[in-house]
């Protein structure tokens, strides 16, 4: 039997879903994380310890499992995954991206600097060592700038900036969420020129160097800061049939300059008129429960088609179904200790509401970007048109009522209350 080794998150919103289209082929399927407890009462597959924030050391560890138990493929399910899968994959010779390119998705500043160096369009951009003043280069690229820490993800701590004040205090705030130690000099930051217009985002599956664009996502909210929270998700686009074009040949130009050659591909591209800006570049599949939007062919998921290509089985038809679909990644409207999500039936009742989860538990707290790192949950949609699906999404979103106390201490694990300072 073929045996896949999954990298999850611990926080492992789509280990089910992998594990249904891995059933589903017959594989027997490994999951890898940071850890292991978090996961063994979550998933019905064995579960191994691997230190994923130190690639080169989880890669080890992965070849020295696969001594005893030979794997056919490695899949990472987000960032924190894809360093330890293409170290590893190369070694036990399985399906992989070069190690070196992947590391470049996983860092903001080699990233824009391979791509200046390919001639991909991209925002203006500057490195700011953790000495320098953040605002005096802010003002030398122009304003208005963003801001970006190196090492987060998912929007968290990125921060637009309009004057060289702003700037100043958007660096404090994202050194804030970095938290180093007091005597540590303060990180380096991205600062990108701000490129307006209209965000797109694109998922492809790499084979053999060739790019299958999969889906084009419209995000209907204007993403124009001073945060960059994503909430809707909606395909097929509605951008005229030449934009699409211009959107797949820069994505294609982005990954062929970072050099990926195999795998899921998740891209955030910007487009002011017809001029392409490459925001982003993700050597794994859309994050959270996303891709449950997607269906392929006669409803294969986006999950199983990444299965298929790391095993080097037949994809099929990568063709997306018909029928237009989105997601709403619900956002967290202030911070504080969850107490209930109400009017969920409500939402479920409105036509062409197909699913809702929450996934963050009463009790648990909360916040919204640039500190947080996470949504209350996802909606999904189907309908005839993009208009109906986000029509829908809006609808449903608008009969839940979210309960938060901003004034309550978060519980821990042990049921006592934690201090304000231990959120």
């Amino acid at each position: 039997m073929r045996r896949v080794l999954l990298l999850l998150p611990t926080r492992a919103y789509r280990a089910a879903d992998f594990l249904e289209a891995a059933r589903d082929l017959g594989v027997e399927v490994v999951v890898g994380a940071e850890q292991r407890h978090a996961l063994e009462d979550v998933v019905d597959s064995r579960v191994i310890e691997l230190p994923l924030h130190r690639p080169e050391v989880a890669a080890d560890a992965i070849v020295e499992f696969a001594d005893e138990m030979p794997l056919s493929a490695i899949v990472p399910v987000d960032d924190a995954g894809v360093g330890a899968a293409s170290l590893a994959a190369e070694r036990l010779g399985l399906a992989h991206s070069p190690p070196a390119a992947t590391a470049l998705t996983r860092d903001k500043a080699g990233m824009r600097r391979r791509l200046a160096q390919a001639g991909v369009p991209q925002p203006d951009f500057v490195l700011v060592a953790g000495g320098d003043d953040p605002a005096a280069a802010a003002a030398r690229l122009g304003f208005p700038v963003v801001i970006k820490p190196l090492e987060l993800s998912g929007s968290q701590g990125v921060i637009r900036a309009d004057t060289p004040a702003e700037a100043a205090t958007a660096a404090a705030r994202i050194q804030r969420m970095l938290a180093l130690p007091a005597d540590d000099e303060p990180a380096a930051l991205l600062i990108e020129r701000f490129v307006p217009g209209v965000e797109v985002a694109v998922e492809g599956l790499l084979r053999r160097g060739t790019l299958h664009t999969l889906a084009i996502f419209d995000k209907p909210d204007p993403l124009d800061g001073p945060y960059f929270e994503e909430t809707l998700y909606i395909t097929p686009s509605r951008l005229p049939e030449r934009r699409q074009r211009v959107v797949e040949e820069v994505t294609r130009a982005a990954v062929a300059g970072l050099g990926l050659t195999e795998g899921p591909v998740h891209a955030e591209v910007r487009l002011d008129g017809d001029a392409p800006s490459v925001i982003e570049i993700a050597a794994r599949s859309i994050g959270g429960l996303c891709a449950r939007s997607l269906r392929f062919g006669l409803g294969v998921s986006l999950e199983s088609l990444i299965l298929r290509h790391a095993l080097n089985l037949p994809l099929r038809d990568t063709t997306r179904m018909h029928a237009a679909s989105g997601v709403m990644m619900l956002p967290i409207p202030l911070a504080g200790v969850l107490v209930d999500v109400r009017g969920r039936e409500a939402a479920l009742d409105v036509s062409d509401i197909v699913g809702l989860e929450i996934t963050i538990a009463p009790g648990n707290w909360v916040e919204p970007l640039p500190e947080g790192d996470r949504y209350l949950g996802f909606m999904f949609a189907r309908g005839e048109t993009p208009q109906a699906v986000e029509s829908a999404l809006r609808r449903a979103h608008a009969k839940l009522d979210v309960r938060i106390d901003p004034d309550r201490a978060p519980r821990r694990r042990d049921g006592s209350q934690a201090s304000e300072a231990g959120r």
